[in-house]
């Protein structure tokens, strides 16, 4: 198969990364150089097209309340761009494959005769809580880390939710500001109202924000500080490394030297 063009019809799923455009990766800039058609998610920093300075460039973004096309008809686009076209590249912001419907996207592709590939991308559930100091693992303060969508395909709040708060593991969740409220009960529910919390809007871009309480106040403090969507919401004990805080809670016990000598940061109050 080949396009008008006389070019291969090819997709390639692309992961943008957070939101700081010099996070994208040396791999993705080299296709989108090579770029003929790039369709784009609204959590894709313009400012990565620059290297797609030949390509045709969709957008197909979806907010929620607001989306310009649905799943369905980006599928179809990705796969009539490529055989009118040839390359496509189809750029979301973080990681194609979390929480972005990458795969669905590249199985519809492959069963339409297209040859895809896969650019991983620094996603925002790790990178996010790292741009304000925030490890979602320390030795001797978490183990492990939950990555959750605060919503699911039915507008629900994931029932993860429930499971990872009986956990000790640091808890990420995307996606979740308009389940706030639901998330900090369920945390209640089970002993957890003193567990810090932080919540970083516009992860790595230059209008970040963000704020930190626990779960007994950050519904309140988000809301006086005006933190919306999109926004990373971190919930456990590495809550207490962050960057910039140097007030320490009389009864907090920084069990492993390594981490403050390491990041060189103390733990702070609630």
């Amino acid at each position: 198969m080949t396009t008008i063009t006389g070019k291969h019809p090819k997709v390639t799923l692309l992961g943008a990364g957070p939101g700081d455009p010099e996070l994208l990766t040396l791999k993705a800039v080299k296709a989108l150089n090579d770029a003929d058609v790039v369709l784009y998610d609204s959590l894709v920093n313009v400012e990565i097209l620059k290297h797609a300075n030949r390509a045709l460039l969709v957008f197909v973004g979806k907010r929620k309340g607001n989306h310009s096309h649905s799943q369905d008809e980006i599928n179809e686009m990705i796969v009539s761009y490529a055989k009118e076209f040839g390359h496509v590249v189809r750029v979301k912001g973080g990681d194609p494959f979390v929480f972005g419907r990458g795969k669905e996207e590249e199985i519809y592709a492959q069963e339409c005769g297209i040859e895809t590939a896969v650019i991983p991308g620094i996603s925002s559930s790790v990178a996010v809580p790292a741009s304000v100091g925030i490890p979602v693992t320390a030795r001797g303060v978490a183990e492990s880390f939950w990555v959750i969508t605060g919503t699911t395909s039915d507008r629900e709040l994931s029932k993860d939710v429930s499971l990872a708060a009986q956990s000790s593991a640091t808890v990420v969740v995307l996606m979740g500001m308009s389940k706030l409220a639901e998330i900090a009960e369920i945390y209640k529910s089970v002993g957890k109202a003193d567990l810090p919390v932080a919540i970083i809007q516009d992860g790595t871009k230059s209008e970040q924000k963000e704020v930190v309480g626990t779960i007994e106040n950050i519904l309140e403090i988000s809301q006086n500080q005006g933190i919306g969507a999109p926004a990373v919401i971190v919930i456990g004990e590495v809550v207490h490394l962050a960057k910039g805080r140097n007030v320490v809670k009389e009864d907090w016990q920084l069990e492993d030297e390594f981490i403050f000598q390491n990041l060189n940061t103390l733990p702070f109050s609630n």
